[in-house]
């Protein structure tokens, strides 16, 4: 094994000799940081299973893994030429332009993480990359060395900065007072105060996904009360829709799902989950048992029976089809698959690490080992999914024993050809009895777990049995190479050893799920704490304190505020209930960030309204806005746009919960919540507006600018439709006037009047000329249409 200082990064640069550390220039830390970011995960994620140091000698000697064999090449000599990417051996392997050199094997890389690379050579293929002098090569960790590292350590105290008398009107909150200290020390000034009707606006769709009415924006405008912010704060984190639009984000990190396999059963109950998480974001429920209801309602005494559908974490996981014909080898893949899959999602949402990557070796670069990977997978291989009715036990358990007869007695009648012979008879009324002596047998039932283990075992030649034993658990033995055909020692169910002080405990309760959930909360409370702190300020401010959400490891970014982040997660996980009854609670985080002054500033900078002045100083010297002088302007996700639209129309269906369906079902006036998501097919408003596939844990959106989505405001029939709605809304609420229906129309989708020389192009273009046999009425949709299409109704300032 080898292992990094974790406390320290050597840089090392380009195909040169020299060597920067603290001297290093901007411009080399931003191509260090492009390398970090973007390049060295493409090589962990596609390359790394074969050309690393371990099995260079097996695949054309070949190491990626680090800066020495990226440079050496392999037996085809050096695939990099600094600056020429079209005469580098690695992008013509990439572009498969060879039919006899094609890597990956498996497939093609995506022509945008080609693109990645063929930008980082034509920078000069800037490698950074531990130095030599600070490699641990030995089979044993320092423990007490690397547990220093920052986002490993335990929680601390940490001092709000003091502010002199002169910018004391620039703290409203904590937030401000770190947010102005890092500001001076950069030789910046925060920016004037949004005005209201940016305000509200940017805090609505925050907070509720929703645009606020005119009305609303009116009353807040109006108001001269000294807390009249403080008070429309409050307002909308007790709206019922809160838990709509913060369940979404939920919702990517878990890789929901509305379509299950159609070898499961009840494949349409997903959203019951869904639903639990809207209840629990609504009722403020605590960090801490909203984890634990996720992970080990099941085993927990006097679990409310709707609680149990807080187990679709787990139970809406992906599974892969397992044909028992095959030979058991093949099928202990197909189950090791699972249990991997279920390590990355919860370690990357809880803990903000990529555990999964310890699979099939010790992690090239954080300090987790495969026998850490090992503890974790036999917590999920002694967890199966099941299907449950959200009702008390033991009715809840009568019920699925009548449904498992009644799937036995149904695959008998099937297997008879003859319906109207007398065993098929007995059949059917054995079938009818069961369901009718038993009381609510088709109640709902959620995908939930269970405590049991699956074993494959042989089944005669070439052919497998899965084993499903019931309440028992069982430890793994660690696959080398994540062979499990080539077994080494078994390691009990634990934690990860680097976030646990000492030595670490083995769980004994079960599967280890509700241990499992306590050592979140106590043997890595600080990292939890600050991982979740960082994902929700990321939502807020357009990026998080840690701008790698999911990694807190060493190839994550370092924190842009340390401070800050420490002191929101030490508030946040606050220990001493009876005096701080905050403990843990989203609203009260959500609070301290929206009400700060660092939140209500303007995005706008003093030179933008004339195109040919220089930029502002802001701009200059802080052109990414890490250090927060002024408001980021965000682009809306695909839902709060979509159901803007609807709102505007002012026939957006607000009810909240019930069954999925899709999106482009006519008359479906849901949120885009409660559009159906599918893992292998995607509806194509989502797909085109950067929604993630539910295939895997998503930390974040990465939103894309395309020809596409413009050519699907012009064509779509959604966005024709509710232009058509917002037209007749218009005309019938405006019923005489050019000007004031144009008014309105802007006060429904932008939330503001329209200047004098909006009003003058409306007019214009809704005027019926002398011919023209387009009257007014059928100008106003195609008028609306081309408001949605402008970057107002998808941008929040």
């Amino acid at each position: 094994m080898r292992w990094g200082m974790i406390a320290c990064l050597l840089v090392t640069w380009g195909a040169g000799t020299a060597t920067f550390a603290n001297d290093a220039s901007p411009d080399q830390v931003a191509q260090a940081e492009f390398f970090e970011r973007k390049i060295r995960p493409l090589f962990a994620k596609h390359c790394y299973d074969c050309h690393v140091a371990e099995t260079a000698d097996e695949n054309g000697k070949l190491a990626l893994d680090g800066r020495a064999g990226l440079l050496a090449g392999g037996t085809r000599g050096p695939i990099l030429v600094a600056g020429k990417p079209d005469e580098s051996l690695l992008i013509s392997a990439l572009r498969y332009a060879d039919p006899k050199l094609q890597m990956p094997p498996d497939g093609k890389l995506a022509d945008t993480d080609i693109n990645l690379l063929v930008q980082w050579i034509q920078q000069g293929a800037v490698i950074p990359e531990y130095g030599e002098a600070n490699q641990k090569k030995s089979k044993e960790i320092d423990w007490a060395t690397v547990r220093q590292f920052w986002s490993f350590q335990p929680l601390r105290n940490v001092a709000i900065p003091s502010e002199s008398v002169e910018h004391a009107a620039a703290i409203q909150q904590p937030v401000d007072a770190f947010v102005h200290r890092s500001l001076k020390e950069h030789d910046l000034e925060p920016a004037s105060a949004a005005d209201r009707r940016t305000l509200i606006r940017r805090l609505a769709f925050d907070v509720l996904g929703l645009p606020p009415t005119p009305e609303d924006v009116a009353q807040f405008q109006q108001d001269e009360s000294p807390d009249a912010y403080e008070r429309l704060v409050d307002r909308l984190l007790a709206s019922p829709h809160f838990g709509e639009r913060w369940a979404r984000y939920w919702l990517d990190l878990v890789r929901y799902t509305d379509v299950t396999p159609t070898w499961l059963k009840n494949a349409d109950q997903a959203w019951l989950y869904r639903d639990w998480v809207v209840r629990a974001l609504n009722a403020d429920l605590p960090y801490p048992q909203f984890v634990q209801q996720q992970l080990a309602a099941d085993v927990i005494e006097n679990t409310p029976p709707e609680d149990y559908a807080a187990l679709g974490l787990i139970g809406l996981s992906p599974t892969y089809w397992k044909e028992l014909q095959l030979a058991p080898g093949v099928i202990e893949v197909i189950v090791a698959d699972e249990w991997d899959e279920r390590i990355d999602a919860v370690t990357r949402t809880f803990l903000g690490l990529t555990v999964a990557c310890a699979r099939c070796h010790d992690h090239k670069f954080d300090p987790i080992t495969s026998r850490d990977y090992y503890a974790l997978a036999g917590v999920f291989a002694s967890t199966q999914l099941s299907d449950r009715p959200l009702l008390p036990s033991p009715q809840a358990e009568q019920i699925a024993d009548a449904r498992k007869q009644v799937d036995k007695l149904e695959e008998a009648l099937k297997a008879i050809a003859d319906k109207t012979c007398e065993e098929a008879k007995k059949l059917t009324t054995d079938i009818e009895n069961i369901k009718s002596g038993t009381p609510q047998f088709s109640a709902r039932m959620a995908h939930t777990v269970e405590e049991a283990s699956i074993f494959v075992l042989p089944d005669g030649p070439d052919k497998t049995m899965l084993d499903v034993r019931k309440g028992q658990s069982r430890d793994l033995p660690v696959f080398r190479r994540g062979n499990p055909a080539n077994t080494g020692e078994i390691v009990p169910r634990r934690f990860i050893e680097v976030l646990s002080p000492g030595s670490p405990t083995n769980f004994r309760s079960g599967s280890g799920r509700r241990e499992l959930v306590d050592a979140f909360f106590h043997e890595s409370r600080g990292l939890t704490s600050r991982v979740m702190v960082n994902r929700i300020w990321s939502h807020h401010f357009g990026r998080g304190i840690v701008r790698t959400p999911s990694d807190f490891g060493v190839q994550g970014d370092r924190p842009s505020h340390p401070e800050l982040l420490e002191w929101l997660a030490s508030a946040f996980a606050r220990d001493d209930q009876s005096v701080n009854p905050r403990q843990w609670k989203f609203k009260w985080l959500h609070r301290q960030m929206v009400t700060s002054n660092t939140y209500r500033q303007s995005s706008e900078t003093p030179n933008e309204s004339a195109l040919s002045a220089p930029a502002s100083k802001s701009v200059r010297l802080d052109p990414e806005n890490q250090w927060l002088g002024r408001m980021s302007r965000r682009r809306l996700d695909v839902e709060p746009w979509r159901d803007a639209m609807l709102a505007a129309a002012g026939i957006l269906d607000d009810t909240l919960g019930g069954p999925a369906r899709e999106l482009d079902q006519p008359g479906n006036l849901r949120r885009t919540l409660y559009g159906r998501v599918g893992r292998d097919e995607q509806n194509d408003m989502l797909r085109l507006f950067d929604f993630p596939p539910p295939t895997s844990h998503s930390p974040g959106r990465d939103p894309t600018t395309t020809p596409l989505q413009q050519l699907f405001i012009l064509n779509s029939d959604f966005v024709e439709s509710q232009a058509k709605a917002v037209a007749t809304n218009v005309l019938t609420r405006r019923p005489e006037g050019t000007r004031p229906r144009v008014t309105l129309c802007y006060e429904l989708v932008f939330q503001r009047a329209p200047t004098e020389r909006e009003l003058q192009l409306a007019e214009q273009f809704l005027a019926t000329s002398t011919g023209d046999s387009t009257g007014e009425a059928e100008r106003w949709p195609l008028y609306v249409q081309s408001l949605f299409g402008l970057n107002e109704l998808l941008y929040i300032d």
